[in-house]
């Protein structure tokens, strides 16, 4: 634009006009996908979620009377069916309470063996050289699609022979072997992704591999850990196959104790009910307990 100031002739610049750009497809799926509404339908699914183990609690809140007479919910309009007489009778049952004892003695155990030793061998298939590494590693990769149910019989000869068929070391032992392959594969990859130039600086730093290890890797590894400390839990609490084989009267855990309750005393709700939500809800305690570190290991290495 030119204007006329004292006789001289000026340009000046032409007033910018902001355009708004219209917004792409995508973008606005973006937008709409972070918005209200799918928060909404993901807490709908996620309460939908809930309903099994809700229906089981308010079960076990009820009388054997009250449960075969209509459905959980008749709670929402009857309060007053509430009562712990059920979990009192459970205390009183040495069958259930027993099995949550070798529940935990079974778990617990088959879950810190297989993080530890899954840890030490993820570090060393990642940063040690020795000879074999890559073919040794392979060997681990093929040991994953082994199915559990190959090796029932083999090993359940081989436990009897040694004399540990029956015992919780039996199903202990089982749970570690056939969860250390997936746990070297897991934090083997995660612990590659470790910048070397970190590793370096602590070796000449005067860290030997162990304190490396201790001192470097674990911490960076925590989530990796954590979630692979969940998922091992997980499947070694709600497993029942491996547990029905290996185990007897005086080891079996919850699930066998709970399908057995049901075989023999098919009635008996007042004990299965509340039974079968502790078996739920202790899973489910651990999983909300650890859950940030659990999508933090399984995001881990999504993002560089």
């Amino acid at each position: 634009m030119t204007t006329d100031v004292g006789g001289l002739r000026k340009n000046t610049p032409e007033p910018l006009t902001v355009v708004k750009a219209e917004q792409s497809l995508g973008a606005r799926l973006a937008a709409f996908v972070s918005g209200g509404l799918v928060r909404v339908f993901l807490i709908v699914v996620g309460l939908f979620w809930l309903v099994p183990t809700i229906g089981v609690l308010l079960s076990s809140l009820r009388s054997p009377g009250d449960i075969g007479a209509s459905g959980w919910w008749e709670v929402f309009s009857k309060p007053s069916q509430l009562t712990f007489d059920n979990y009192d009778k459970l205390l009183s049952n040495s069958d259930i309470t027993d099995s949550i004892l070798n529940t935990v003695l079974i778990t617990v155990p088959a879950t810190v063996l297989v993080v530890v030793i899954g840890s030490l061998a993820g570090y060393a298939f990642a940063w040690m050289e020795f000879p074999g590494r890559d073919w040794w590693f392979l060997a681990v990769v093929g040991l994953l699609v082994v199915p559990v149910q190959v090796a029932l019989i083999p090993i359940a000869e081989l436990f009897g022979d040694i004399g540990i068929f029956g015992s919780l070391t039996g199903v202990i032992l089982f749970h570690v072997g056939f969860g250390l392959p997936f746990a070297v594969f897991l934090l083997r990859n995660f612990f590659a992704e470790i910048p070397r130039e970190l590793l370096e600086a602590a070796r000449l730093d005067g860290a030997g591999e162990l304190r490396l290890f201790f001192r470097v890797v674990m911490p960076l590894g925590g989530p990796a850990i954590a979630a692979l400390g969940i998922f091992q839990f997980l499947w070694v609490w709600n497993d029942m196959l491996v547990a029905l084989i290996f185990t007897d009267a005086d080891s079996q855990p919850i699930t066998v104790a709970l399908q057995t309750q049901v075989r023999q005393f098919g009635n008996n709700v007042d004990v299965l009910a509340p039974g079968a939500f502790i078996s739920m809800v202790i899973p489910l305690v651990v999983f909300f307990a650890f859950q940030r570190q659990f999508v933090s290991g399984v995001m881990a290495g999504a993002v560089k």
